[in-house]
């Protein structure tokens, strides 16, 4: 049987590989990171080296001239006046192979990063030679990093000075940027110390005992081959990368383009600014957008096989996987990127419509890809209000539905398809139909963020929340950028006194978006202290009760200290608001008043006694 395989492995002198580096003739493919290490992950490679121990293998890709598959960049360190072609690209190993060209071959001090600080200095590293030699001393010990300079001051005052070889000689050191130049350093050695028997020895057992290490060291490496396509190196690099940082699919493929004379990063840049001088706008990023393209252009491209009569079954699917992102083309790209450029502008317009201002207020990024992509579809149908009320139900269901929990490309797929499906008279989509909503639910989110949470705060805004201590809507306050969180109605201190559980005063039907100077005067006090404090400063009973049911309180309970009513009456007031933006009708389960009841009921507090349609 014949085997396939898209890989050959081998073995190579760790020298050859450095001056491939240095020549060019190995490189990086353009969306593998800057190299930087810190200190003792560059002594740890080196002191193994010297031992002739494993580092691992390195893995390459072939590049040939007939397919280049992506754009190719140096190695750090190295500078050439016309770089060649590579014949190979590095996928995995940049780090180790790049400490050791910068450390044995470039004759340059290396970039190290502090480890606690992160911030970069350059060093020169060396071997302390008697501690190279004494087998009772770990190799990483003897090797060891000087400043720039040479010269290295301790805090006791001792002073490690190698600014010259002369200083090198007297000091018993050996700079590792001379392995590979073993002969014109020992001759200048030999000089220094006047060809002494004793000093010559110790330099001719230094190098038979570590530095021909360096000198024979063979480097294994897999050597893909340059038939393999983008995605599968996606899935090797994410595979084999060691570093912790996952593949930006956005890297890849600017690579990619930039080997088809298109510069993927510059484009993304000039729309960036543009985009995201949106407020709701302002952490989009490249991944996304590439993901709305994939979107729109795979929709195309199943309209485009529709229209040529081909069978359901063989449509092309709309997608925004990672592995078909890959597989976008540069015309398919350029023929969609400014379209959707306008679909996330348009995004951002009908998200404000929804009192959705900020980034933050945002339930899933992924749905917002979602979105601009369902707009860049629509073109000039997107306008009608009909259809914008349409988009609302399905943001909302998706947002408190948690649509988007997981799957969630797969989810935005659907949704891009559905929608547009349903908006031009077809039946509604999943997004909607699976969407649902608890009592249950509304009770158990008690942190400050998630769908749920910058739903309910967005729906109260867009029911023209008031703040209580300067009157104005909270969608002005945000508008010149002033602080509004979600603060306790009934505040923490006074709930504690009175033994609610924190669940229960914690959870989003005690809290509600109010601006920082209002918090502040609520302080501690109870409610029938703080409101009677607003109406001394000028705020009328009336105009008060006004602002409170602007955020769906009841101002009776408020006034009477009564959580308990208040919590019951809150909750149906906020479940009909949220019944209403979702377009579904709850059953509302209703809530026993008493704490102990409460408490005592497995969590939830409620009971199928009354029922309430929506």
């Amino acid at each position: 049987m014949n085997s396939i395989s898209t890989f050959d492995i081998t073995k190579y002198p760790l020298l050859d590989i450095l001056k491939d580096i240095k020549i060019g003739r190995i490189q990086l493919p353009d969306f593998q990171r800057d190299w930087v290490w810190n200190d003792a992950q560059v002594r740890r490679v080196l002191a193994s080296v010297s031992l002739a121990y494993p580092i691992g293998a390195v893995m390459m890709l072939q590049q040939s001239n007939h397919q280049v598959q992506f754009k190719p960049r140096l190695v750090d360190g190295i500078t050439l006046p016309e770089p060649l072609l590579p014949n190979l690209l590095i996928l995995d190993g940049q780090q180790r192979l790049t400490t050791l060209f910068m450390v044995l071959l470039s004759e340059q001090p290396v970039w190290v990063k502090d480890s606690k600080s992160n911030k970069l200095s350059r060093k020169w590293y060396y071997l302390d030679i008697e501690k190279a030699l004494d087998p009772n001393t770990d190799r990483t010990e003897a090797i060891f990093a000087l400043p720039e300079s040479k010269i290295l001051r301790s805090f006791n005052g001792h002073i490690i000075d190698a600014s010259t070889p002369q200083q090198e000689f007297l000091a018993g050191l050996f700079p590792l940027s001379k392995v590979f130049f073993l002969s014109e350093w020992r001759s200048h050695y030999s000089q220094f110390w006047q060809y002494d028997p004793e000093k010559l020895k110790l330099i001719d057992t230094l190098e038979l005992e570590v530095l021909k290490k360096f000198e024979h060291y063979q480097m294994p490496v897999i050597q893909l081959r340059d038939s393999l396509p983008k995605e599968a190196v996606c899935q090797v690099f994410e595979d084999t990368n060691t570093s912790g940082c996952d593949l930006n699919f956005f890297d890849l493929m600017t690579a990619s383009y930039c080997a088809d004379n298109f510069s993927l990063r510059d484009d993304w840049k000039h729309r960036e600014a543009s985009l995201k001088s949106f407020k709701v706008l302002r952490l989009l990023k490249n991944t996304d957008f590439m993901q709305a393209v994939t979107l729109v252009a795979t929709y195309a491209r199943r309209q485009s096989a529709i229209e040529t009569g081909s069978k359901s079954e063989k449509l092309p699917a709309v997608t925004c996987r990672r592995s078909d992102i890959l597989k976008l083309s540069k015309e398919e790209y350029q023929r969609w990127a400014q379209p959707v450029t306008k679909g996330f502008e348009e995004a951002a317009r009908f998200l404000h419509t929804q009192k959705i201002f900020d980034a933050s207020h945002i339930g899933y990024p992924i749905q917002l890809v979602s979105l601009a992509a369902i707009l860049t579809i629509l073109g000039k149908r997107k306008s009608s209000e009909q259809t914008r009320s349409a988009l609302a139900r399905w943001l909302w269901c998706g947002m408190f539905g948690e649509m988007y929990t997981g799957g969630h490309e797969a989810r935005a797929a659907h949704d891009v398809l559905e929608v547009t499906q349903w908006l031009s008279g077809g039946s509604l989509p999943t997004t909607i139909t699976s969407a649902d909503f608890s009592v249950r639910r509304l009770v158990g989110v008690r942190k400050r963020y998630g769908a749920v949470y910058q739903g309910l705060s967005a729906l109260l805004r867009r029911s023209g929340a008031i703040d209580w201590s300067t009157g104005e809507e909270i969608n002005d306050v945000l508008y010149f950028e002033q602080r509004v969180e979600s603060h306790h109605i009934f505040p923490v201190a006074w709930c504690k006194k009175q033994g609610i559980e924190p669940k229960k005063y914690n959870c989003l039907v005690n809290r509600t978006p109010l601006s920082a100077s209002t918090n502040k005067k609520i302080g501690s006090k109870s409610p029938e202290v703080y409101l009677s404090q607003f109406e001394k400063l000028g705020t009328s009973s009336v105009k008060l009760d006004e602002m409170l049911r602007s955020h769906a309180i009841d101002p009776a309970t408020l006034r009477h200290n009564d959580f308990e009513a208040f919590f019951t009456a809150r909750i149906l007031t906020l479940m009909d608001l949220i019944s209403m933006a979702m377009g579904k009708s709850f059953t509302i389960e209703s809530f026993e008043g008493t704490y102990e009841e409460y408490k005592n009921s497995n969590g939830n507090g409620w009971h199928q006694s009354l029922a309430v349609n929506y």
